[in-house]
């Protein structure tokens, strides 16, 4: 009988573990958030930052709070597209000298990065939370917006916290063998266009 109450030939049939089809399914679901946040919060600077120009150059108006709106738009895109970057290992890496080692010690000093990266991230999230909890606790608004700082400073800890949840799926990979490093080799496959 198979753990997810189906028979034994249903898991070999797929070949997955329903465990690693829990994680597939997670790992899509956030997958797409992160690609919708980055859209929207895109798209939001976008056209913030354009009406804004057509209304300085064409009406002598504007809005006082449009560059501080957008600043904390472009603040969380950032924070969303640091986890996004290392789902696709876009993140630069400089591994020459691990690719060198023999594949068990690349292994090795990949576990050390992970934990190194681990600790950081760890770090990021308390002294994020902290400056929320400040925040909330002095209760002031935005300087041009009229919103608690603090709500708009929770993309700090919940970018570090997507960061550290993809961070653990490469740790993942590296245990099931299925990775040796952080980054690839020299970055993500591309398809090669025609010079122009």
């Amino acid at each position: 009988m198979a753990l997810d109450g189906g028979d034994a030939g249903e898991g070999s049939r797929t070949g997955r573990h329903p465990v690693s089809r829990v994680f597939a399914l997670l790992n899509r679901a956030l997958s797409r958030l992160e690609e919708v946040l980055m859209a929207v919060l895109l798209v939001g600077m976008v056209l913030l930052t354009f009406s804004q120009v057509i209304l300085r150059y064409a009406f002598n108006s504007g809005w006082v709070w449009s560059l501080e709106a957008t600043t904390y738009l472009f603040g969380g895109l950032l924070m969303v597209g640091i986890s996004y970057g290392m789902r696709e290992h876009a993140h630069m890496n400089v591994d020459a000298l691990v690719n060198a080692m023999p594949r068990p010690v690349r292994r090795a000093a990949t576990a050390v990065a992970i934990v190194a990266c681990a600790a950081y991230i760890v770090l990021m999230i308390l002294g994020a939370t902290e400056l929320v909890e400040r925040l909330h606790s002095l209760g002031s608004d935005a300087r041009d917006l009229p919103v608690r700082r603090w709500i708009l400073m929770l993309m700090l800890p919940t970018g570090f916290t997507l960061l550290g949840i993809r961070l653990l799926q490469v740790a993942a990979e590296v245990v099931h063998g299925t990775r040796d490093t952080l980054g690839t080799a020299h970055g993500p496959k591309r398809e090669a266009g025609p010079l122009t």
